[in-house]
């Protein structure tokens, strides 16, 4: 939809998606009781893998950090395993890219954009390898704010 102007198409495409958003969060708080996903939801690598899938399917790291928050302010999931959802989130964020490039352009990127893609997926992964350990460490600290 082009209304013309850039600015104002920006903005009412910025407006939408901070609705979907609120939307997606409103339904994801209202699911409840999870109680045949407990082995999952209490498990950080599960989570983790359970993030990158998530991000995956949705491709939306933010889709999937909404649904995340949404689903700890509700109770269902605990911290420690939400931050590994959101490590894995990051993770999923770096194969849309590389999906991206091979279902929809011209297949693997080249040149300047590999070069963008590999430097994403390398911060991502180190990122992830780093802080996987310490979930539950990061968890305890997160826990003391607010």
């Amino acid at each position: 939809m082009d209304l013309g102007n850039p600015v104002i198409t920006t903005l009412i495409g910025i407006v939408v998606f901070y609705i979907g958003l609120k939307m997606f969060s409103g339904g994801m708080k209202s699911m409840g009781n999870m109680d045949h996903l407990a082995f999952f939801i209490h498990n950080p690598m599960w989570m983790f893998l359970g993030g990158i899938v998530m991000t995956l399917l949705w491709q939306s790291s933010s889709l999937s950090t909404t649904a995340i928050i949404a689903l700890v302010a509700s109770g269902v999931v605990p911290l420690p395993a939400a931050v590994a959802a959101v490590l894995g989130a990051n993770i999923g964020t770096t194969g849309t890219i590389w999906l991206a490039g091979l279902l929809v352009s011209d297949g693997m990127p080249k040149g300047d954009t590999l070069r963008i893609a590999v430097a994403h997926t390398g911060v991502n992964l180190l990122m992830a390898a780093s802080l996987l350990p310490f979930v539950n460490h990061i968890a305890k600290f997160l826990g003391r704010i607010g």
